[in-house]
């Protein structure tokens, strides 16, 4: 008899004691503190797949836009050829889920025709900005990663290297550049160089005059 009611209380036992872990499980999760709405708010922007906040500081970009260029390379003596015959298209690509920006630029410069494609994005996982860009006059992409941001900059800084083809010297050397993004009232797009041995100089500038579209 004393047999049987050991071999009965074993799983009793076990039963009270699941009960008790459960019990103590759900009383932690009862007195567990609340999660605030900046706390929800800062867990989504960790998010590193989905566009977020970042992204949404480049929608003052997006239209079509009448331009003004000045191209201080081209000029020669440090007076800019500037052409009011710009186009600027910036959408977001939304076959990419809107995570990547696309700006189409098209009109003349110095008598010419041009063109340049550009791709703009945040990379969530590294906090920073980057642009590459393809035009009709450079034979090279333009590429430009940005250090880790925070808070939410009205103006991007956005570094990067390319390889001078001789369009500024001798052909093949490094030369340093970096884009600047204005995103509040007439959006810019300011491009400078740092050659070997000389000064940060603006090179390019292109500032979006009014939207049409």
């Amino acid at each position: 008899m004393t047999r049987k009611l050991a071999i009965w209380a074993a799983p009793a036992a076990l039963a009270l004691g699941l009960a008790g872990v459960t019990g103590a499980s759900a009383a932690t999760v009862r007195n567990r503190p609340a999660v605030s709405t900046a706390q929800a708010a800062a867990s989504s922007t960790d998010d590193y797949i989905d566009p977020g906040p970042y992204q949404r500081r480049l929608d003052p970009l997006v239209g079509t836009w009448k331009a003004v260029k000045y191209n201080y390379i081209l000029g020669g003596d440090g007076t800019p050829v500037v052409s009011h015959d710009i186009t600027v298209k910036t959408r977001w690509i939304t076959k990419t889920g809107g995570r990547f920006l696309q700006e189409q630029t098209e009109g003349t410069l110095a008598g010419k025709p041009y063109y340049r494609l550009g791709v703009l994005g945040f990379s969530n996982v590294d906090r920073r900005y980057e642009w590459t860009t393809f035009d009709s006059v450079t034979p090279t992409a333009m590429t430009y990663r940005g250090a880790p941001v925070s808070g939410f900059p009205s103006v991007l800084s956005i570094p990067g290297i390319f390889t001078d083809p001789g369009l500024l010297g001798p052909a093949g050397r490094t030369i340093a550049m970096r884009t600047v993004i204005t995103l509040k009232g007439h959006p810019a797009f300011d491009l400078y160089f740092t050659e070997p041995g000389q000064a940060e100089r603006l090179v390019d500038r292109v500032v979006y005059t009014h939207r049409i579209r």
